[in-house]
């Protein structure tokens, strides 16, 4: 059996539309990235654009990036939604749309729910966002039990009354599939119900950086491990700081990594050196999400709002 080679990463700075085109077509076995959402983020103020704009520069890099993939290959397009004039804009229709006119095929609306972030006063505040798993065609890599969930009743049979597995355990021992709604919460919620519940990236999340929309290093590893194989190469053209590339390095895959930011490809440089070196701080993959004991004082009622009817 040939030795798998190390895993090896490459990142490039610039503006993913020009850097795409020094990267080999059919390269990438999984691309897994979150574009900006142009929502007026400190990376995007210099760049803010109407959603027609913002729709028709990510339809180039889309098309670029589809040639990029395997024919096996896979596109996870994680993305939330556009504001304006507290209207909201469901980024991942517009984005389905444009993966439809290319060809692509949608496996997976994957939805991923987090309990905090902005708070909004005349809508309700959002709390999910999207990945949209697509294959560039029907012989697709997908690696079930990689990602499986422990059973939610183990014991459950088949009925004795007839067929070849009458009376016989009717789930799978490796496992259940964990479904399109990811919440990631192992205890209460991924052992007991088959939902994957992961904190996004806020200022006591062991991954928090200066990055005001990291994305945490579990959710890309759920899409490396399902998705791809030892020795595959996961890209990602809006790379930030860098959590599909640690995901990919540490499943033993290489990884490709492309932003315009000078400073977010150093401090990307500087977490993977620190994960080589086993210094950098991941949130365990699988960990319960934290909720505060009724004891606590975070979690008792403050006398103000006592006498507040």
């Amino acid at each position: 059996m040939q030795k798998e080679s190390p895993p090896r990463y490459t990142l490039k700075e610039g503006d993913a539309f020009h850097e795409l085109d020094s990267i080999q077509n059919e390269t990438a076995h999984l691309i897994i990235t979150s574009p900006p959402y142009n929502i007026g983020k400190i990376y995007e103020r210099d760049k803010s654009m109407d959603l027609a704009a913002y729709i028709k520069w990510l339809s180039g890099i889309i098309e670029k990036l589809i040639a990029k993939v395997v024919p096996h290959g896979s596109i996870c397009w994680q993305t939330g939604n556009y504001i304006k004039n507290n209207e909201v804009f469901l980024l991942d229709i517009h984005f389905y749309n444009i993966f439809k006119k290319f060809g692509l095929k949608l496996r997976n609306r994957i939805v991923w729910h987090f309990n905090f972030g902005l708070n909004a006063t005349q809508r309700l505040s959002g709390r999910y966002e999207t990945i949209l798993w697509f294959s560039k065609s029907d012989s697709f890599t997908f690696n079930l039990d990689s990602v499986r969930v422990p059973q939610l009743y183990p014991g459950k049979r088949h009925s004795n009354k007839k067929g070849t597995k009458a009376g016989q355990p009717s789930g799978n021992p490796k496992g259940k599939n964990p479904s399109d709604f990811w919440e990631f919460s192992p205890r209460s919620l991924f052992i007991e119900e088959p939902i994957w519940d992961i904190p996004n990236v806020k200022s006591k999340h062991p991954e928090k950086t200066i990055h005001p929309c990291q994305f945490p290093v579990e959710l890309a590893e759920r899409c490396v491990l399902a998705l791809t194989s030892p020795g595959d190469i996961v890209l990602d053209p809006f790379v930030g700081t860098g959590s599909s590339m640690i995901a990919a390095l540490k499943h033993n895959r290489h990884a490709i990594g492309i932003d315009n930011s000078k400073q977010y490809i150093g401090l990307t440089e500087k977490r993977i050196k620190e994960f080589y070196d086993g210094k950098l701080s991941l949130r365990p993959a699988g960990k319960s999400v934290r909720r505060p004991k009724p004891t606590e004082k975070v979690a008792q009622t403050p006398k103000e709002w006592l006498n507040n009817n």
